[in-house]
C-alpha cells in the first residue's frame, strides 16, 4: 500500500473497489508518530495488515539487523499484523548497508545460518514468519542445491513459511536459465502463506533479455500463466499486487487485483500436473 492510495482504501463510497487486506513495509513506519501512523491506524481499523520487511538482512554473514528486528517487534505489538515476512537475501555486512536484496549461495552452510537467523526473528516476534523467494541476476558456482530444494528444506527446518513471489520466478528463470513450469510445480502449496505478483522491466542485450524486478508495470502474461498454474493446484491463497515504482492511479492497481480475483475464484484442477517435490 502506497501513501498516494491511503484515501482510496478508506473511501466509504468505493466499497466495490476495496482490497481484502493491505501490506506495508514496516521500515516506513519506524518513526513513533506523525501522519504515517495516523493513516496506518485508520487503515488497520478496517483491514487485516501484512508486514513485508525489506531490511532484516537475514543472509548477512554477521547476522541479522537487530535494530530493524526490535522496531518491527514494537510495530507488531502495536498493530498485530496477520503476517510478517522478509526475503531470502542479504543487504549488508559489519561495515555497510546496501539498498538491495542480494542473493545467497544455496549451500548447507548458508541454509544452517539462514535458518538460525529466522529462529531469532521468530523467537523475538513470537510467531512464524514468511520468507520470499528472490529475484536473481546471477548464480553462485558453489551452489549445492536448487533454489526450490533450498526453500523446501529451509521452511521445514526453520518452521517458517514461503511468501511465493511468482514474478520473481519469471525474472530468475529468465536470467539464470531455469525451467519456470518445473519451478512452479516443485513448490509445495502447504508451505505458501502469501503470493506476490508484480511487473518487471526488460533490458535487451546481445546475450539475451535481462529482466529487472522493478515493480513498475502491470503483471506480465507469463507471470499470470504461472500464477494460474500454481493456483489450479494449490487453491486460493492470499495474493498481493506489488507496484513500487511509477505508481499508477488506484483504478489501474485495482484492475490488476481484479485479474487475480478471477483466477482465485476458478475451480481447482481435477488432477495435479506433477507430484509435489519433497
Amino acid at each position: 500500500m502506497k501513501s498516494v492510495h491511503y484515501s482510496n482504501v478508506l473511501d466509504d463510497n468505493a466499497a466495490t473497489k476495496r482490497p481484502s487486506w493491505v501490506e506495508v513495509h514496516p521500515q516506513n513506519y519506524f518513526g513513533d508518530g506523525g501522519p504515517a501512523h495516523r493513516w496506518l491506524t485508520a487503515i488497520a481499523g478496517v483491514y487485516p495488515l501484512s508486514f513485508h520487511s525489506v531490511g532484516l538482512s537475514l543472509g548477512s554473514a554477521d547476522g541479522l539487523n537487530t535494530d530493524d528486528l526490535e522496531k518491527i517487534a514494537a510495530l507488531c505489538d502495536r498493530y498485530q499484523p496477520a503476517m510478517v515476512s522478509d526475503h531470502l537475501s542479504w543487504s549488508g555486512n559489519a561495515h555497510d548497508r546496501y539498498p538491495d536484496l542480494l542473493p545467497i549461495p544455496y549451500t548447507r552452510e548458508c541454509l544452517d545460518h539462514f535458518s538460525a537467523q529466522i529462529a531469532r526473528v521468530q523467537d523475538r516476534l513470537k510467531r512464524p514468519i514468511l520468507i520470499e523467494n528472490p529475484s536473481r541476476y546471477l548464480s553462485y558456482r558453489q551452489d549445492e542445491m536448487s533454489e526450490t530444494d533450498f526453500i523446501s528444506i529451509l521452511c521445514k527446518e526453520a518452521g517458517c513459511g514461503l511468501l511465493f513471489d511468482i514474478n520473481n520466478v519469471e525474472v530468475t528463470a529468465t536470467n539464470v536459465g531455469l525451467d519456470m513450469d518445473a519451478y512452479i510445480d516443485a513448490i509445495d502449496p502447504g508451505i505458501v502463506g502469501e503470493i506476490h505478483l508484480a511487473g518487471h522491466a526488460t533490458e535487451r542485450h546481445d546475450s539475451g533479455p535481462l529482466l529487472i524486478d522493478d515493480h513498475g508495470s502491470i503483471v506480465s502474461d507469463i507471470t499470470w500463466a504461472l500464477y494460474r498454474r500454481f493456483i489450479e493446484r494449490a487453491g486460493p491463497i492470499a495474493t498481493l499486487i506489488e507496484w513500487d515504482t511509477d505508481i499508477p492511479e488506484y483504478d489501474v492497481l485495482m484492475a490488476e487485483v481484479g485479474k487475480a480475483n478471477v483466477i482465485l475464484a476458478a475451480p481447482l484442477s481435477e488432477e495435479p500436473r506433477h507430484a509435489l517435490a519433497r
